[in-house]
Protein backbone atom coordinates (compact mmCIF):
# COMPACT_ATOMS: atom_id res chain seq x y z
CA UNK A 1 0.00 0.00 0.00
CA UNK A 2 1.41 3.41 -0.93
CA UNK A 3 2.29 5.76 1.90
CA UNK A 4 0.97 9.31 2.10
CA UNK A 5 4.50 10.51 1.41
CA UNK A 6 4.43 8.76 -1.98
CA UNK A 7 3.43 10.96 -4.91
CA UNK A 8 0.00 10.51 -6.42
CA UNK A 9 -0.43 8.98 -9.86
CA UNK A 10 -0.82 11.94 -12.23
CA UNK A 11 -3.67 11.56 -14.71
CA UNK A 12 -4.28 13.77 -17.75
CA UNK A 13 -7.83 14.86 -18.59
CA UNK A 14 -7.68 12.83 -21.82
CA UNK A 15 -7.07 9.69 -19.67
CA UNK A 16 -10.39 10.05 -17.83
CA UNK A 17 -12.27 8.20 -16.45
CA UNK A 18 -9.81 7.21 -13.72
CA UNK A 19 -9.81 3.57 -12.65
CA UNK A 20 -7.73 1.36 -10.42
CA UNK A 21 -5.82 -0.88 -10.83
CA UNK A 22 -4.23 1.19 -13.57
CA UNK A 23 -2.53 -0.40 -16.60
CA UNK A 24 0.96 0.21 -15.14
CA UNK A 25 0.30 -1.93 -12.04
CA UNK A 26 1.68 -5.49 -12.00
CA UNK A 27 -0.78 -8.34 -12.36
CA UNK A 28 0.01 -9.73 -8.89
CA UNK A 29 -1.30 -6.55 -7.25
CA UNK A 30 -4.66 -6.65 -9.03
CA UNK A 31 -7.96 -6.12 -7.31
CA UNK A 32 -11.47 -5.58 -8.75
CA UNK A 33 -11.56 -2.57 -11.10
CA UNK A 34 -13.06 0.48 -9.47
CA UNK A 35 -13.76 3.81 -11.16
CA UNK A 36 -12.80 6.84 -9.09
CA UNK A 37 -14.61 10.19 -8.95
CA UNK A 38 -12.04 12.95 -9.44
CA UNK A 39 -14.51 15.62 -10.61
CA UNK A 40 -15.21 17.15 -7.19
CA UNK A 41 -11.66 17.74 -5.96
CA UNK A 42 -9.32 16.73 -8.78
CA UNK A 43 -8.05 13.74 -6.81
CA UNK A 44 -9.19 10.41 -5.37
CA UNK A 45 -7.86 7.41 -3.44
CA UNK A 46 -8.55 3.79 -4.35
CA UNK A 47 -10.59 2.09 -1.61
CA UNK A 48 -8.82 -1.25 -2.25
CA UNK A 49 -5.13 -0.42 -2.36
CA UNK A 50 -4.93 3.23 -1.29
CA UNK A 51 -3.27 4.47 -4.48
CA UNK A 52 -3.83 8.20 -4.87
CA UNK A 53 -4.75 9.66 -8.26
CA UNK A 54 -4.50 13.36 -9.11
CA UNK A 55 -5.71 15.12 -12.26
CA UNK A 56 -2.91 17.28 -13.66
CA UNK A 57 -3.96 20.89 -13.27
CA UNK A 58 -6.45 20.09 -10.48
CA UNK A 59 -10.19 19.85 -10.81
CA UNK A 60 -11.84 19.97 -14.20
CA UNK A 61 -14.05 22.99 -14.82
CA UNK A 62 -17.63 22.10 -15.73
CA UNK A 63 -17.55 18.31 -15.36
CA UNK A 64 -18.48 16.44 -18.59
Amino acid sequence: MPSDAQAAVAVRTEDLPVFCPNPAMPLWSSHPRVYLDVDASGQARCPYCGTRYRVEGGKRPGGH
